[in-house]
């Protein structure tokens, strides 16, 4: 899965798996440009990849996607520091207010949505307008467990997700003929940062089961990093050039797949997120 000659934006790149996406991706070959709220973090992880990867090229810049000035600006940087842009990562993401909808801070709740989906999606815009005219392209959206189950207690972080991978569905059929890939991670259940934000807040405001699950999660680890990172660099790469549309799990789903197995997926909607029928349970009240 080598990824050199590539040029690739990565959002939230100063921490976790951000950083670990960084890692794998300059270890593959590819350009970075990276980017982050903390300016000082950011330029941590650029000297700790340069380290590494003495023959990377690795540029930073501080952006908030939250806000389209920050976008232009970084979509601009990338343009005359790296060069063309062939892949994004949209990985920034917050958990936003923790707590019953009826009691959270609705300003913090409304800024989690314009980081987690308005600011992937005007970051894939801005992309698309740049991978069009090459006809080719690569956007690789981080999801995860809110966009498949209910998450009571992190409204905002769930509804965020299960849009995101909407989204990913959708802009996947508007940018098909122009050779542009468009698919959805599931990193898997990952101890960082946030879920110790998620420990902190305790089980009145997040619940109890989840709050029990994700104290298991910080005291035994969780799926490693570089799981979900490398999962990142093969959607990515020209080897899974065509699988586009989908939801997959870093974890469970057997990547990477055969070109079989890919002609497959894109002839059904495995992968996707779809309603359940009672028929699809072995119920019969269906309207015939």
């Amino acid at each position: 899965m080598n990824l050199s000659g590539r040029n690739a934006i990565v959002t939230g790149a100063s921490l976790g798996l951000g950083a670990e996406i960084a890692d794998r991706f300059a270890a593959a070959g590819a350009a970075l440009m990276l980017c982050a709220r903390n300016e000082a973090e950011i330029e941590e992880q650029r000297k700790l990849l340069v380290t590494s990867y003495p023959a990377a090229h690795i540029a930073t810049h501080r952006a908030d996607v939250a806000k389209e000035s920050d976008v232009d600006s970084l979509f601009a940087a990338a343009g005359s520091e790296v060069g063309g842009l062939e892949i994004l990562v949209n990985n920034a993401g917050v958990y936003g207010p923790m707590g019953s909808i009826d009691n959270i801070d609705w300003a913090e709740w409304v800024h989690a949505l314009a980081i987690n989906l308005n600011g992937l999606v005007y970051c894939s815009r801005k992309a698309v307008q740049a991978m069009k005219p090459h006809r080719y392209g690569k956007i690789i959206n981080l999801s995860g467990g809110g966009a498949t189950n209910p998450l009571p207690g992190i409204s905002a972080y769930a509804a965020s997700k299960a849009a995101v991978v909407r989204f990913t569905e959708t802009l996947a059929l508007e940018v098909k003929e122009f050779g542009i890939d468009v698919n959805a991670v599931a990193p898997g259940a990952l101890a960082t940062r946030l879920t110790d934000q998620l420990v902190a807040a305790g089980p009145a405001r997040v619940g109890a089961g989840l709050h029990e699950r994700m104290t298991k999660l910080q005291k035994k680890g969780g799926t490693p990093l570089n799981v979900g990172a490398s999962l990142c660099v093969y959607l990515a790469s020209a080897e899974s050039d065509g699988l586009t549309g989908r939801l997959i799990a870093a974890q469970w789903d057997p990547w990477p797949f055969a070109d079989a197995i890919k002609d497959k997926i894109a002839a059904s909607d495995v992968y996707t997120l779809r309603r359940i029928l009672p028929t699809d349970r072995g119920e019969a009240w269906d309207k015939t």
